[in-house]
Parts: structure tokens; C-alpha cells; sequence
């Protein structure tokens, strides 16, 4: 591990707004679970999460847009969530938290019907038939269920194909409510939320040529 990473690791730490948690102790339930509006972010706003937040560009981008709501990013990469952190410490935002976990510990961290909604930001696609390992698969869908609300929403971006055309099928086999799909989020008018935030990836795939897709879409706890 290089000295760089060691570093960003420990000022992670520093951060009130950053936690991490060995798997041994989380397993008895964060202390914050089922209150982190209540007595984190003390307010009545939305919580809302992304998964696998990388260096947290939505996390901070929606917080900066909505002060209103709560916002908080996962992801297991303790160096990626660094600059997220880092950034919302500058600007002393309030209502961001990041967290470094596996998303499959996520009831450990929230209760049952404390999340609002769910943005997912260029997943992995899981390239050689581990498609189940896709944030957007049923596997995952039906796992998030255990901590957000009925039909509380869902926001995929995603430059793949695949990704992208799997999980529209999959919400219409569903009869999941489809609130927006795009193949290409520039063919739609200019909104603040999809077309001004952009993550280290996107950027990279634009400037590949690849077009950026967009679904959301609500998820009933029943089906």
C-alpha cells in the first residue's frame, strides 16, 4: 500500500462525518442505525444513499443542490472516499456522510425504512456472467428492500448497454412504476441533477463517445 493511500486512510478518520467499522463490531448494529436524520444530520430531510459512491461527486453534488436532505456515500474503497470527504470537510457541508463498507452490511448501518431513495452511478458491469453480482440485478433489488422505504425510488446512470437494457426489462417483468428511462441523457431537456453533476467515469466515457443512460424507477416491497 502506497504512503499516499496511508494517508488518505488516516485523514478519512479525522473526518466527523466518515465512518468505518471492522465487520467484527458492525454485525451488533451501527449506533446510528434507525436515527441518522434524528441524531446525525438533526433534521427532518430525505435520506438518500450512493452505492458505490467512488470519490462521491453525486454525494456531494446532490447535498450542495438539496441542503435540505441528507446524503450519504458508500463504498469500499477508503482512498476513493477521501476526496469526497475531504471536499465536504472544505466546505463544511452538513448534511453528507460517506461510509466505507460492503454494500451487503448495509442493514447493519440502516434500519428498516430509513432510506428515501437509492443512486447507483455507473456500477460495475460484471463482465463474465456474474451478472447477479450487479448492483442492478434482482439479487440486489430485492436485498435493498431490507432498509428502503415502499417504492422509494431508485436512480441508475450507467454508460453500458447491457446494464442498461437488463435492468429495463427486469423493472417492466416486474411491473416496477418506471418514472424516467433515457438511452441517452442528452436527447432529454437540461436538468441540473442528470446533466450537471458528472463523475470521474462519466467523464471518461464521454470522452470515449459513449452515450450515458439513465433509468428510475420505484421499488414496492410487495410484488
Amino acid at each position: 500500500m502506497t504512503k499516499k493511500k496511508l494517508q488518505r486512510f488516516a485523514e478519512n478518520r479525522t473526518f466527523p462525518h466518515y465512518f468505518e467499522v471492522p465487520f467484527e463490531k458492525i454485525q451488533q448494529g451501527f449506533f446510528l442505525r434507525g436515527k441518522w436524520c434524528e441524531s446525525f444530520f438533526r433534521n427532518q430531510g430525505k435520506l438518500i444513499l450512493e452505492l458505490g459512491c467512488g470519490k462521491g461527486e453525486y454525494t456531494v453534488g446532490l447535498a450542495e443542490l438539496f441542503p435540505e436532505h441528507n446524503y450519504i456515500g458508500v463504498d469500499q474503497k477508503g482512498a476513493r472516499i477521501w476526496k469526497g470527504a475531504k471536499y465536504v470537510q472544505q466546505r463544511n457541508l452538513k448534511n453528507v456522510a460517506f461510509i466505507r463498507s460492503q454494500i451487503g452490511l448495509l442493514p447493519y448501518w440502516f434500519a428498516e425504512d430509513e432510506v428515501d431513495e437509492i443512486w447507483i452511478t455507473f456500477p460495475d458491469p460484471q463482465a463474465g456472467g456474474r451478472h447477479n453480482k450487479r448492483l442492478t440485478s434482482l439479487r440486489y433489488l430485492q436485498f435493498y428492500k431490507k432498509f428502503l422505504k415502499h417504492l422509494g425510488k431508485i436512480h441508475v446512470k450507467t454508460d453500458n448497454d447491457e446494464v442498461f437494457n437488463e435492468l429495463l426489462m427486469l423493472c417492466r417483468e416486474k411491473n416496477y412504476s418506471i418514472l424516467l428511462s433515457a438511452e441517452d441523457i442528452d436527447m432529454l431537456p437540461y436538468d441540473v441533477v442528470l446533466h450537471g453533476i458528472k463523475t470521474f467515469y462519466e467523464l471518461m466515457w464521454r470522452e470515449e463517445g459513449k452515450k450515458i443512460k439513465y433509468i428510475c424507477f420505484t421499488l414496492p416491497h410487495e410484488e
